[in-house]
């Protein structure tokens, strides 16, 4: 009688090992492709780093058009 289809314990440790690394191959590419590289990590926003400053910045880097730097800069200072 045979048993697993003859492949024993070993090829049905093996098959759930390669489904597993095969679904997070499939999860982590779809993350990629569905972020649009648009991905920010903690590392991008030191925590010493004030609301203007990342205004500036974004607003340096073409995140932010003048209006909305203007409208935003205007209701972080409160004025």
């Amino acid at each position: 009688m045979m048993h697993g289809f003859g492949y024993g314990w070993g090829g049905f440790l093996f098959m759930i090992l390669l489904w597993g690394l095969l679904i997070v191959a499939v999860v982590g590419l779809v993350k990629v492709l569905f972020s649009g590289g648009n991905v920010r990590r903690a590392k991008d926003f030191p925590e010493d780093e004030d609301a203007l400053a990342i205004l500036d910045r974004r607003y340096a880097g073409g995140e932010v058009s003048r209006e909305e730097y203007e409208i935003i800069k205007k209701d972080l200072k409160g004025s």
